[in-house]
């Protein structure tokens, strides 16, 4: 076999529920391999095709390791068929037990989405912060954002939306909100009490880079505008990065940072928050 000498390799977890199962079993085989880090992709609550296009985009744009937990055979069909378009190796992590126990015990198991969770507090909380997150993406339900634990804003392609699904399976309720030019950012967010705004940014190669990638995966015929243009782009952030520091929100720098490196670093931000929250109310 091959020796690989790559130092990180990308862990695409897909399911439909919380993922939890799948972190497990992945995090359990990857650190075996101490000279390699994987990169994890988690994708949960994955119940429609629409849904699965994200994922099989994500997954062509960052191509590695697919382990999934899918009870739609329409939905793990078209994964696996698309992964062996893009030669990337992908595994039902439940297919080999269930085989197992159906051999053993001489009966099919009867297939219930998220079953193997048992109904506890933290389980229902991690449900509606996935549920809260997935509807407010992108700028969505502003009447609503009140109610978010953290309200992540940056220009487009910061890492916001799987910021906030990765934030969301540990039970933060996360809503995001686009910085786009010459358009003001809704005003609501100066009376938001409860939500910790968090500014994302990168450096203007990085974000040129990705959004470059974006147009040519989309086969867009987008022209070469200031959407790409480098001076443009690092305006574009230089703006951001002044309104965040003007309103005193914390800011990270997502340009070599992980998206578990950035959620880290946002949780020990929103502990501080609810501290300072909890002595003004307190006070």
């Amino acid at each position: 076999m091959t020796q690989r000498h790559e130092s990180y390799f990308h862990l695409h977890l897909v399911s439909d529920a919380t993922g939890e199962t799948l972190m497990t079993v992945g995090r359990a085989a990857a650190v075996q391999y101490a000279t390699v880090s994987a990169i994890e992709h988690v994708y949960p609550l994955v119940r429609s095709q629409k849904q699965l296009d994200r994922v099989i985009s994500e997954i062509e744009n960052n191509p590695g390791i697919v382990l999934y937990t899918l009870v739609d055979h329409e939905l793990s069909d078209r994964l696996e068929g698309k992964c062996r378009e893009f030669g990337c190796p992908c595994m039902s992590v439940l297919a080999p037990v269930l085989s197992m126990f159906q051999n053993y015990l001489g009966a099919a198991s009867t297939p219930r989405v998220g079953a193997q969770h048992v109904l506890n507090a933290e389980y229902f909380l991690r449900i509606d912060a996935l549920n809260y997150t997935m509807m407010h993406d992108d700028g969505q339900l502003p009447e609503n954002w009140e109610e978010a634990d953290v309200l992540l804003v940056g220009v487009s392609r910061t890492s916001k939306t799987p910021t906030s699904i990765y934030l969301a399976n540990r039970g933060v309720k996360t809503a995001n909100i686009p910085m786009v030019p010459g358009i003001p950012l809704p005003p609501n967010i100066e009376a938001l009490k409860k939500p910790l705004v968090v500014g994302l940014f990168a450096s203007p190669e990085r974000i040129v880079q990705i959004r470059e990638n974006r147009i040519l995966s989309l086969n867009a015929t987008q022209d070469k505008s200031s959407y790409v243009d480098r001076a443009a782009v690092a305006e574009e952030i230089t703006l951001s990065r002044r309104l965040f520091a003007a309103k005193s929100w914390p800011m990270i720098d997502v340009t070599r940072r992980s998206i578990e490196e950035t959620a880290a670093a946002i949780i020990t931000y929103l502990k501080d928050h609810r501290r300072a929250l909890a002595d003004r109310d307190g006070s």
